[in-house]
């Protein structure tokens, strides 16, 4: 075994370790040396591993199959993150900073984050547009996921 394939098999046996104990309930390793045209299971520490057989699976970084959506909903992430992006290019961050920047600042993050998810959501369908409506949601997701950011930071 030359030095970098050595190298390489360390790293993923350290990866290998970390897995468990960040997701204990996992107790497979999925492997696709082609980019996921082929799939190999495998128990943890085990050098013998299965081909899988059904098509079009994809896999994760830490190699964990990725879902098959039913509802779409790694396009809708996708979206949603490209909304997220464009609101920092409008009139609300001039000068690089958001009103809402120095509203969590001052301590009433939660108040305003949730202020807003219901205003939104009582809004919702009641005003303009079916876009109009859409983006009345991806406002309400905007701001939930802003009190997640408060929740965890206690802000």
């Amino acid at each position: 075994m030359t030095h970098e394939r050595h190298e390489e098999y360390m790293k993923r046996r350290m990866r290998e370790e970390e897995i468990p104990a960040k997701f204990p309930q996992r107790k497979k390793v999925f492997e696709s040396p082609d980019g996921g045209k082929t799939v190999y299971e495998r128990d943890f520490g085990s050098k013998k591993r299965n081909k899988i057989t059904t098509a079009k699976i994809k896999l994760n970084v830490d190699g964990s199959i990725v879902p098959n959506y039913k509802y779409n909903e790694d396009a809708l992430i996708k979206e949603f993150k490209t909304y997220i992006d464009a609101t920092y290019k409008q009139h609300y961050s001039r000068d690089k900073f958001q009103a809402t920047e120095f509203i969590m600042d001052g301590g009433h993050g939660t108040g305003f984050c949730i202020g807003n998810v219901l205003k939104y959501a009582q809004r919702y369908g009641k005003k303009g547009t079916q876009e109009d409506a859409r983006k009345d949601l991806m406002k309400v997701l905007h701001y939930a996921l802003l009190q997640l950011y408060v929740h965890d930071n206690d802000l």
